[in-house]
């Protein structure tokens, strides 16, 4: 999935931006920043889709934290 957006982790002492969040890396130590880009609606059924995945896309990245 190819959602756009601002993405920033921190890996070690570097925050890292990402505008797709396919390039995040599997593993970082903390999700600092979760900002998708919401289309304006009206919204077609596959933003409402969409949309309604943020919670858990959101859910999967805090999984993928380095405890």
């Amino acid at each position: 999935m190819h959602l756009k957006g601002t993405y920033v982790v921190r890996i070690d002492d570097e925050l890292v931006t990402y505008t797709d969040i396919d390039d995040i890396p599997n593993e970082f130590d903390n999700l600092i920043q979760f900002d998708p880009e919401i289309p304006e609606g009206p919204h077609t059924d596959e933003e409402h889709e969409m949309l309604e995945s943020l919670n858990g896309i959101l859910h999967d990245l805090l999984k993928r934290e380095m405890r």
